[in-house]
């Protein structure tokens, strides 16, 4: 896998090899950093040369599965498959039961508000959850490579219905991609592929997609993203590197009034939020015993000493899995602010 290169403006220039990325760092001419999994360069010498190749992006959408492929026509630089977002529709339908319980206690409450949503193009939670999350990717690989072009697979709704067209500019599956491709034309110049002509590409090189759609094969999904790529730069007839990284976004769960059932006593506690004890859920930080890890959710744990203590629970960068409950949040040095987890 190549090595992400950026000058001192962070403006992303043509990768190199890791050989020649670990003698610019040992010499000084670079300064080594993770960018949210992925590890680049900064230059701190002026270029020699900002003569590029074009660098193209394919992207497979999918709905459980996604995949990105970097490429240009000398080499294939990264490959990354991704979890979709596919948890906030039951987080819309458990904070509507939630509002609706509310409305039938003997509690005060306050008067309806007006629609303010009544007349405005909008897109459904869950879909528009689902093809930010698309495009977050695209933003975070626009800032390793400098990318020319994007290629993406098209999908399509069933639009038609006893032979007259229906349901065109209601399906949140086309007003979703309608909206994804508009904020991709901002980033590069983009091209679009049917599922049958990337079929075609595919059985024209020979090359066979794997049918366990939820494993982190690269003929899973990257396959896909590699042919749409290669068909638009060129280079190969094979795959040259079908090494890939496993993208995880983090479920947050979001600042509710309450809990859904109360404690014994009625007591309804505190749910939600995005901050633990002063760190945002989801930051990568440093802890002395469990090292390099990421924040969850926090409890107040006071003490004789301290009766405002908190403790922060931290996570697993690699598996997501829960390290401890008791963290201090002064033992705990931030890094950098994070969304998702990286699997290599």
């Amino acid at each position: 896998m190549f090595v992400p290169v950026v000058n001192n403006e962070n403006t992303p220039l043509m990768p190199t090899t890791p050989s020649r990325a670990k003698r610019w760092i040992k010499s000084g001419k670079a300064t080594g950093f993770w960018k949210k999994g992925v590890f680049c360069v900064r230059l701190n010498v002026e270029p020699s040369n900002t003569n590029g190749q074009p660098i193209v992006v394919g992207i497979d959408p999918g709905s459980k599965r996604e995949a990105f492929t970097v490429k240009s026509q000398a080499h294939t630089y990264l490959n990354v498959q991704t979890h979709a977002v596919d948890w906030v529709k039951d987080h819309i339908e458990v904070r509507r039961n939630m509002r609706r319980a509310r409305r039938f206690r003997n509690t005060p409450c306050r008067q309806n508000r007006a629609n303010r949503l009544a007349n405005k193009t909008r897109l459904p939670p869950s879909t528009k959850a689902r093809w930010q999350w698309k495009l977050r990717i695209a933003n975070w690989l626009t800032k390793m490579f400098p990318l020319s072009t994007v290629v993406v697979e098209d999908i399509k709704a069933r639009t038609w219905k006893n032979g007259r067209k229906w349901n065109a500019s209601f399906s949140p599956l086309e007003v979703g991609k309608q909206w994804f491709y508009c904020e991709l034309e901002k980033i590069a110049h983009l091209e679009i592929k049917s599922g049958h002509d990337t079929y075609k590409l595919r059985q024209s090189l020979g090359l066979k997609k794997s049918k366990q759609k939820l494993s982190n094969k690269f003929e899973a999904h990257c396959v896909d993203s590699w042919v749409l790529a290669n068909w638009n730069v060129g280079g190969h007839l094979q795959p040259d590197n079908t090494q890939l990284i496993e993208v995880i976004p983090l479920e947050f769960h979001r600042r509710q009034l309450h809990r859904l059932q109360h404690a014994p006593g009625h007591i309804r506690s505190r749910y939600g939020g995005t901050l633990s004890a002063g760190f945002k859920r989801g930051s990568i930080v440093k802890h002395p015993k469990y090292g390099f890890c990421y924040v969850g959710g926090w409890q107040e744990s006071p003490t004789k000493k301290d009766p405002t203590r908190k403790s922060v629970s931290l996570h697993s960068l690699s598996t997501g899995k829960r390290l401890t409950q008791n963290a201090v949040a002064e033992d705990i040095k931030f890094l950098a602010f994070n969304s998702w987890r990286v699997c290599a």
